[in-house]
């Protein structure tokens, strides 16, 4: 029985998708549940599993074609057994040892059938065969950025090359220009002594892994302080939507995340609803999600905050873009133990900068300058933040 691949339903705000990478060729066998296909919309990635057990018969689309939601991409005949392989002469019953091999001898012609459509460019130009450069990606999947360190390293030329953008990497090119040219944008910035919350989690640590079997890391106190803040500070949580201002009484809080494709921003729900082990569990799962290719375009959908952590690649400022329709970001930082003042003494203190761009069209100085007061008040005082102060 045949059995048509569909392309999954794809929400409102998705028109469609390009065909990213084949797992399978026409004639091989397939598993129940297993990827058949790889799907890139121009906000994640999804994976096109088999419905059943038999053979892939025909793939009517190729990498790189545009396919729209519930169109049939392949058939695959249900039940069936891949043809065993044609028989090749038997070897002498008694040969020789073979003498050694000195070095592998690379093949004629390379395949370079499961990498993406930049990937595949990048190691046709260079002759490159992916079998000899060791893969990053998901599943071990050999990236762009592997062929490119490859080459870097002396694996091949160093050609000038022209790739098309991802449909990811467009979206957000498409959505950057989009906030430059329709928001009023401005940043605010300030610094906040971390020794408090570095302290609670050098003592607690332990016994909150042991308890809820994840770490406790920076990002839950900075998640909580925002969802906090912006109860008390309404306009920071609000929207433009024509003349209009649309008020959230509700903090879902966009945690970016960097992934090989480009920067995701899953949306945690509720945060000022949700206990510290929650968010932990949480945007640990979406990192996870996110850098296996699990993502959800639900995951993605919303959100009337944003926060971003530059201090995780070493960046000491920034002023980080808007995230339409949303009214603000916040920016985390790097760490760095520097000289303060304190009681009027100079001490050695972990302190971040942190940043809030907003659209001024909304919101004024003023408020984002409280807002931020409030979240660095939280940090420096974290039992706040269990009282809802």
């Amino acid at each position: 029985m045949s059995i048509e691949v569909k392309v999954p339903v794809l929400p409102e705000s998705v028109s469609d998708a390009t065909i990213a990478t084949w797992h399978k060729k026409v004639g091989d066998t397939v598993r129940r549940d297993e990827n058949l296909v790889d799907l890139e919309t121009d906000k994640v990635v999804l994976e096109v599993p088999s419905t059943v057990d038999g053979v892939l018969k025909e793939i009517k689309f190729n990498v790189g074609d545009t396919v729209n939601s519930q169109q049939v991409i392949g058939i695959i005949e249900a039940g069936a057994v891949a043809a065993a392989p044609a028989p090749t002469a038997s070897a002498p019953v008694a040969a020789a040892p073979a003498a050694p091999v000195a070095a592998k001898a690379a093949p004629t012609t390379a395949d370079t059938s499961g990498l993406s459509p930049a990937g595949r460019f990048v190691a046709e130009s260079n002759n490159i065969n992916p079998a000899d450069v060791a893969g990053t990606g998901r599943r071990g999947m050999v990236t762009k950025e592997d062929l490119i360190n490859h080459i870097k390293g002396g694996g091949g030329a160093r050609p000038e090359q022209r790739v098309p953008m991802t449909r990811i990497r467009q979206r957000i090119a498409e959505r950057m220009m989009q906030s430059k040219n329709s928001i009023a944008m401005l940043t605010s910035f300030n610094e906040v002594n971390l020794g408090k919350v570095m302290a609670m989690r050098k003592e607690l640590g332990e016994p909150f892994e042991k308890t809820h079997g994840i770490k406790l890391g920076f990002m839950s106190f900075f998640a909580k302080a925002a969802a906090n803040a912006l109860q008390k500070h309404a306009i920071v949580n609000s929207s433009v939507d024509g003349n209009d201002v649309i008020y959230h009484g509700f903090a879902d809080i966009s945690i970016a995340v960097a992934t090989e494709k480009g920067l995701v921003t899953p949306v945690l729900r509720n945060v000022e609803n949700m206990s510290f082990a929650e968010i932990e569990g949480a945007i640990a799962g979406y990192a996870k999600a996110a850098r296996e290719g699990g993502l959800k375009l639900e995951d993605l959908q919303g959100g009337t905050f944003t926060i971003t952590n530059g201090g995780t690649f070493g960046s000491l400022m920034s002023t980080p873009i808007v995230n339409p329709p949303q009214s603000a970001i916040l920016g985390m930082h790097a760490i760095k133990e520097r000289p303060i003042a304190e009681n009027g003494q100079v001490v050695i203190a972990p302190m971040m900068y942190i940043a809030l761009s907003y659209d001024h069209r909304i919101i004024d100085g003023k408020d984002a300058v409280l807002f931020l007061v409030d979240i660095k008040n939280q940090l420096e005082n974290p039992h706040r933040m269990l009282l809802g102060l």
